[in-house]
C-alpha cells in the first residue's frame, strides 16, 4: 500500500511543493537580509516596482490584519487545516487540476512557516502606477494567486462542456 503511494507522481507532486517552498523560502529570506542591511529603508524603487519589506499580520494581502494573538492563532489553524484538505484533494486529483492544487499547496506552506515562526508574513513586492498601489505580496501569493485562477479556469471550462453535452 504505501509504496503505491509513493509512485512517480508522489516524487513529482512533492518536488513541485518543496520547489515553490524553496523559492519562496530564498526570495523572503533575502529580502529580510536586504532590509537588515538598508535599515529599514526601501530596498528597490522605481516607476512601477517597489521592493520594500512589511510584516502582514492578516491573510491574503493583509486582509483582516490584528494584533489579537488567539485571533491570529485561530486563523493559522483554519489555513493548516485548509492546508491538509487541499493537500488530500491533490491526491485524488489528476492533471492540471493536480498541479493547480499543488502550486496552492506550496505558497500556503510557504506563508504558513512564516505565521509559525515570525508571527507574520514578510512581504515586499510592491506594484504601482503613479500614487496607485497594489497590494504589497510575495513570491507564495504569486503561486497561490496562479493556482487559484488556474482552478477557476478548469471550472469554468469543466461548467461549459457539461452544459453543450
Amino acid at each position: 500500500m504505501i509504496f503505491k503511494f509513493l509512485s512517480k507522481n508522489f516524487y513529482i507532486s512533492f518536488s513541485i511543493v518543496a520547489l515553490i517552498y524553496f523559492l519562496d523560502r530564498v526570495s523572503k529570506i533575502y529580502v529580510i537580509q536586504l532590509d537588515k542591511n538598508n535599515f529599514g529603508l526601501d530596498i528597490f524603487n522605481s516607476a512601477y516596482l517597489n521592493i520594500t519589506l512589511i510584516w502582514n499580520k492578516g491573510i491574503a494581502f493583509g486582509l483582516l490584519s490584528f494584533n489579537e494573538s488567539y485571533l491570529y492563532n485561530i486563523i493559522s489553524i483554519i489555513i493548516s487545516i485548509i492546508i491538509i484538505i487541499l493537500v488530500l484533494m491533490s491526491i485524488k486529483s489528476k492533471g492540471f487540476k493536480r498541479y493547480s492544487l499543488l502550486t496552492i499547496i506550496g505558497g500556503a506552506l510557504g506563508n504558513l512557516h512564516d505565521r509559525i515562526f515570525f508571527n507574520a508574513v514578510p512581504d515586499f513586492i510592491d506594484f504601482h502606477i503613479g500614487s496607485f498601489h497594489w497590494f504589497i505580496f510575495n513570491v507564495a501569493d504569486i503561486f497561490i494567486t496562479i493556482g487559484v485562477i488556474s482552478m477557476i479556469i478548469l471550472e469554468l471550462i469543466n461548467n461549459n462542456k457539461q452544459k453543450y453535452e
